[in-house]
């Protein structure tokens, strides 16, 4: 997959727990069966990672920190592409789905290059408006709640800290030249008001991300899908993603095969992405 990239797990079930009245299963039995069913759902995640991309799940790797510390560089996740339905797809009608929320993790086309894959937060959706004082998010005047977000007390960015900026006339460093021009016809106020169709994203890992208030806003269509679970992890930096040509994709591969063993995150397998 290319820079910030995506594989679908089944529907949950619900168990009836047993009246007083009923036998009591065997210890053993109840054991085999959580067992295959746990052998089950691995042999279909693995399944869907070898294979990639497919009808409804598609696998992503993380490449860069911009979402630490939910997700870390290295992280092979697992992204539902049909939770908000196919935009306009025939299936829609067939298939539930969901609005884009705030707080939820998306996997979406870069605005600027549709073979770019990113990953980030929802900060605000359509309607909404937004502004950030001293690093704090205020949406529809309220202070957002981010729990997740890191700072790095080492970095000050009185753009990325403070938006949007008070006058046309601020530094333009990492601000993409489209955005630049249509930022303030968004302003109202001093807060960004957020078009129909569009959303605000950014990285958890707010000082070292590259997202919405830099290039500005995602459409609706790029959307592509949510993550629901890292699938596979392993110890990686963002070198190991940067050589995109096949030969530095041969390997990356066979580094990776190499330290398969000691390199992989056991602990951050199979847990689900918020």
């Amino acid at each position: 997959m290319t820079p910030e990239a995506p594989q679908t797990a089944g529907a949950p079930t619900l168990s009836v727990p047993a009246s007083a009245d009923q036998p009591r299963p065997k210890r053993k039995s109840r054991e085999g069966a959580s067992f295959r069913e746990y052998a089950e759902s691995l042999l279909v995640t693995v399944l869907l990672a070898l294979f990639g991309t497919s009808f409804v799940v598609q696998a992503f790797k993380i490449p860069s920190p911009s979402m630490e510390g939910t997700l870390l560089v290295g992280d092979h996740l697992l992204v539902n592409k049909f939770v908000y339905g196919g935009r306009g797809a025939w299936y829609d009608c067939f298939l539930p789905y969901s609005e884009i929320r705030r707080g939820e993790i998306i996997v979406f086309k870069f605005p600027f290059d549709d073979h770019a894959h990113y990953v980030k937060r929802v900060i605000a959706v359509p309607g909404d408006r937004l502004k950030i004082v001293d690093q704090q998010v205020f949406v529809n005047g309220r202070p957002l709640d981010e729990s997740y977000k890191v700072h790095d007390a080492a970095v000050y960015d009185p753009y990325g800290d403070n938006f949007p900026p008070a006058n046309r006339f601020f530094p333009q460093r990492n601000v993409r030249s489209e955005w630049a021009e249509d930022l303030f016809n968004h302003v109202h106020h001093g807060e960004i008001v957020v078009p129909p169709l569009k959303y605000f994203v950014m990285g958890d890992n707010r000082d070292h991300s590259w997202d919405s208030r830099y290039w500005g806003f995602v459409d609706r269509e790029a959307v592509m899908g949510r993550p629901v679970m890292i699938y596979w992890s392993v110890d990686a930096t963002s070198d190991d993603y940067t050589d995109r040509t096949v030969r530095g994709r041969l390997v990356g591969l066979a580094h990776t095969l190499t330290r398969l063993p000691v390199k992989t995150r056991w602990g951050r397998m199979f847990r689900s992405v918020r």
